[in-house]
């Protein structure tokens, strides 16, 4: 009686306030806006605007991002009521707003930020696709252990701390994709089967929560279901959320890549129309020959051929 009263006093959409979040957010606003303003005019040549257009709109659309999934009610559902939210909001800090955090900042910045020492040795080789590639992998791998999941519920430290290595090995994983430092890419092709790659590997969680049998994650197992979604369908929902949407999202920007890069090659160089500024060469200008062919020409040609000889 006393279980079904508390359930019934509980409200998963009251409005909870997370001041940290918005400090978060302000402080990363400012530090962009600061170097910008004031380090951004001595980094680049005079005349030159600091950021593009495009670096803007990925920051808004970065910090945008980055309140979604750190404040109510995302961030409250996902950690209360359903694992599904928690998977969505996982998605959201290591697929979508680390490439657009790369694609905010200017390349001046970055050379600011990692300088060109023992930091930007380090930074060089935690960027390697394969390194990358396999600390990010691990990364998720761990954070879907049934005890991690448990206790960083439980344990406000430990949640922080480990959307905190999530985002920051998503954003060595997204670098030799997008990330403003050139020499750190990797080529088209290298990217595409890198990012390819990295849609397999959360297969296997994905698979182990869609097929598994009973409650995965004890935190989640509450007599307040949100939606009416029961514990097997959240959980199902989760994996879906991790290997269709996650593919889905890596796929397509393999497919961008792809025809980005030789599709425009290939029209190219099977492109039979005339570059603008090109020179006709005289031969190919009707009446420019010096030797023009008149219908005796032709009459005498076809006089002096011989018609074949019928065995």
């Amino acid at each position: 009686m006393f279980a079904q009263a508390v359930t019934e006093n509980v409200q998963p959409w009251k409005f909870q306030w997370h001041p940290e979040v918005w400090l978060l957010v302000a402080f990363l606003v400012g530090a962009y806006v600061y170097m910008v303003k004031v380090i951004g005019p001595k980094a680049v040549p005079a005349g030159v605007d600091p950021v593009s257009k495009k670096n803007k709109r990925a920051f808004a659309a970065a910090m945008l991002m980055l309140w979604v999934a750190s404040d109510w009610p995302m961030h409250d559902i996902s950690e209360e009521y359903l694992y599904s939210a928690h998977m969505l909001q996982h998605m959201m800090l290591s697929y979508f707003l680390p490439p657009l955090a790369l694609l905010a900042t200017p390349t001046w910045l970055m050379r600011v930020l990692v300088g060109n020492g023992k930091f930007y040795e380090v930074v060089k080789f935690m960027t390697k696709p394969v390194i990358a590639g396999v600390l990010f992998n691990l990364v998720i791998m761990v954070t879907h252990i049934p005890l991690m999941v448990n206790e960083s519920v439980e344990s406000g430290p430990l949640h922080y701390s480990l959307h905190f290595a999530v985002v920051m090995l998503s954003l060595l994983m997204w670098m030799p994709v997008v990330g403003p430092l050139r020499e750190l890419q990797i080529g088209p092709l290298g990217k595409c089967i890198y990012l390819f790659l990295q849609s397999v590997v959360p297969t296997v969680p994905a698979a182990w929560l869609t097929f598994a049998e009973g409650a995965v994650y004890k935190s989640y197992d509450i007599p307040v279901r949100v939606f009416g979604w029961s514990v097997a369908i959240d959980q199902q929902l989760a994996g879906a959320i991790m290997k269709t949407a996650g593919g889905i999202f890596l796929w397509a920007i393999v497919v961008f890549i792809f025809f980005k890069r030789f599709a425009t090659e290939y029209e190219g160089q099977h492109d039979y129309r005339r570059q603008p500024g090109a020179v006709i060469p005289d031969a190919e200008i009707i009446g420019t020959d010096d030797d023009q062919m008149t219908t005796a020409d032709i009459e005498r040609e076809f006089a002096a051929s011989r018609a074949p000889s019928e065995e």
